[in-house]
C-alpha cells in the first residue's frame, strides 16, 4: 500500500498520522507485504512531507510488514542524509526498510527551490545520484573516504519509482526494481513496463525484473455504495487538475455527474488503472491488472474520507486478492 497521509477537511495533521498508523497495523494484520509512504511538500492536504520520519514511525508501530519510501523525490536531498537516514532506520528494523526514490520534486516550483536552494538539477544528475546512494549504503571499501554512518553495509534495497519512460530504462540498466505510478499517471503503464522488463541487465540481487503497479483502490459492499465514497477522490483529482489543492473532502451523492464532459474525461484518464466498487468488480479489476501488466505486486493507494470505511475498502480488496487466479500479482 501507498499512503499519501491524506489531511481530512475538518481533521487536523495530528489526526491524519494516527490515521495512517493505524491503517498500516491494519493492512499487516490483512497480509499486505509493503507499506509505502510518499514525499510531497508544501500541501495542506498532504501529511507525508518528513517521508523517512514516517517510514520510522510506521515501523515502529507495526511487527513484520516491510515499510518504506514511495518515495524519496532524491533531487531535494543529497545522498548522503538519504543514506543516513535510511541505514539508521535499516539498523533500527533490520530487513524491514525500503528505499523508493523518484526524480520529480513532489511539489511547486517556489517550495522546489526552497528545498534545493541554488541547486539547479540536470537529467545527469539523478543516475549518478543513484549511484552514489548504492555506493554508500554498500559495505565500506577500503580506503574509502565518505562512509554513511550509520548506513554503510546496511545494502537497503532501492526502488526506482516512474511514471514516464526514463526511470524505467535507468531501473533496468541498474537492475533494479520498478515501481510505476499509474496510480496518478497510467498512460504509458505498459510502454514503460514492457521497456524495463526487455532492457533488464540482472544484478545479484535482483537476477529478474521486479515489477510494481499503483492502483487507486475504493472498495465498498456495492458498486454504488463504492462509487459514492470515490467521489472524495474524484474531488482531490479535480483539485489537482485545476491547481485548487485542498484537503480531502467528504463524499457527495451524484458528484460525477455534475461535472463538466472535459472535466469527467480528465478525472477518467487520471484514474484509468483505478479500481472502484463492490467485491467482485473489485475482484475483476484486480484480475484484469494482473493478467494485464503481470505485474509482481499491485500497490494500492486507497483515500476514502471514513477511516473506517478506508480499512473496511482494504477488507474487501484483500478478500479479492486471496480470490485471484493462481499465479496473480
Amino acid at each position: 500500500m501507498l499512503d499519501l497521509v491524506a489531511v481530512r477537511e475538518g481533521g487536523t495533521v495530528s489526526e491524519a498520522l494516527q490515521i495512517a498508523l493505524r491503517t498500516a497495523q491494519h493492512a499487516e494484520s490483512l497480509g499486505f507485504q509493503r507499506y509505502w509512504l510518499a514525499e510531497h511538500h508544501n500541501m495542506q492536504g498532504i501529511a507525508s512531507s518528513a517521508t523517512a520520519v514516517l517510514v520510522g514511525h510506521i515501523a515502529g508501530g507495526t511487527q513484520r510488514m516491510r515499510v518504506g519510501s514511495g518515495g524519496v523525490m532524491l533531487p531535494n536531498h543529497a545522498p548522503l542524509v538519504v543514506a543516513e537516514a535510511f541505514g539508521t532506520l535499516a539498523e533500527l528494523y533490520p530487513g524491514r526498510i525500503d528505499l523508493g526514490l523518484g526524480r520529480a520534486p513532489g511539489t511547486d516550483p517556489l517550495t522546489m527551490r526552497a528545498l534545493r536552494r541554488d541547486r539547479v538539477e540536470t537529467e545527469e544528475d539523478f543516475p549518478r545520484d543513484v549511484a552514489e546512494l548504492q555506493r554508500l549504503l554498500a559495505p565500506a571499501q577500503p580506503g574509502q573516504r565518505l562512509v554513511a554512518t550509520p548506513g554503510a553495509g546496511t545494502n537497503v534495497p532501492i526502488w526506482l519509482l516512474g511514471s514516464s519512460l526514463f526511470s524505467a530504462q535507468l531501473a533496468a540498466q541498474q537492475g533494479l526494481p520498478y515501481a510505476f505510478a499509474s496510480h496518478f499517471a497510467p498512460r504509458l503503464l505498459m510502454q514503460a513496463i514492457s521497456l524495463y522488463r526487455n532492457l533488464y541487465r540482472p544484478s545479484a540481487a535482483w537476477p529478474k525484473p521486479y515489477v510494481v503497479v499503483g492502483v487507486p483502490l475504493i472498495a465498498a459492499p456495492t458498486d454504488d455504495e463504492a462509487e459514492y465514497l470515490a467521489s472524495s477522490t474524484y474531488q482531490r483529482v479535480l483539485g489537482i487538475l485545476t491547481g485548487d489543492r485542498r484537503r480531502l473532502l467528504p463524499p457527495v451523492d451524484d458528484f460525477a455527474e455534475r461535472l463538466q464532459p472535459q472535466e469527467r474525461a480528465a478525472i477518467g484518464d487520471f484514474l484509468a488503472a483505478a479500481v472502484i466498487g463492490g467485491p467482485g468488480t473489485v475482484r475483476t479489476g484486480l484480475q484484469h491488472l494482473a493478467d494485464a501488466t503481470g505485474a509482481d505486486e499491485l500497490m494500492l493507494v486507497c483515500d476514502v474520507y471514513d477511516p473506517a470505511l478506508r480499512l473496511r475498502s482494504l477488507d474487501i480488496a484483500a478478500q479479492a486478492h486471496a480470490a485471484l487466479a493462481p499465479g496473480a500479482a
